[in-house]
């Protein structure tokens, strides 16, 4: 009869293992997939101000064309962008684009003085500042989960579910800082 509890005991402990286990895997998993989602709303934020400030730009700098193609497409680029590598890498272009088109503003006093583009700037500067918040609580979620899926017994489970190791938001380190607009 004690033998018969102890087994109960061991095999309701073993499935309440088993079941907290697995459940923090998944919370884990929710949240790398939820600051996931914040990057993206961020980064959508993003690529809908550029039309607006490369238009304002336009107006006064209509000779830039090859800069003004290069947002436009770095812009493109990054929209199609899935996962990510490839995410971070399109940012990256897209930042580098940003810095030309600043540059460019630079030279027209006009432009600078204009409060649209004011706006625009301001606008632009806020939403780096939300992106480097989401890349950065997406990659402490991200540590998180790998390390969990990495821990024993819970190895054992993520191997059992196919919880797989998910990708940091890699960019190198200046390419990641927000684009600085200084008139």
């Amino acid at each position: 009869m004690v033998v018969v509890i102890v087994i109960v005991a061991i095999v309701v402990l073993l499935l309440l293992l088993l079941m907290f286990g697995f459940n923090g895997l998944v919370r884990r998993r929710n949240r790398v997939d939820n600051a996931w989602s914040q990057i993206d709303v961020q980064l959508k934020r993003r690529h809908d101000l550029i039309p607006n400030l490369v238009e304002t730009v336009k107006g006064y700098a209509a000779h830039e064309r090859g800069t003004f193609e290069a947002v436009t497409n770095a812009r493109a680029n990054a929209i199609n962008a899935t996962g990510p590598a490839q995410q971070a890498q399109a940012e990256n272009v897209l930042s580098g684009a940003l810095k030309s088109l600043f540059a460019v503003a630079e030279a027209y006093p006009d432009l600078k003085a204009n409060q649209n583009f004011l706006s625009l700037q301001e606008e632009l500067t806020s939403t780096e500042d939300r992106i480097a918040y989401a890349r950065q609580f997406y990659d402490d979620s991200v540590l998180s989960y790998n390390t969990q899926i990495q821990r024993f017994p819970t190895v054992i489970l993520a191997g059992m579910f196919h919880f797989e190791k998910r990708d940091y938001f890699d960019a190198a380190p200046e390419e990641t800082e927000p684009v600085q607009v200084q008139f």
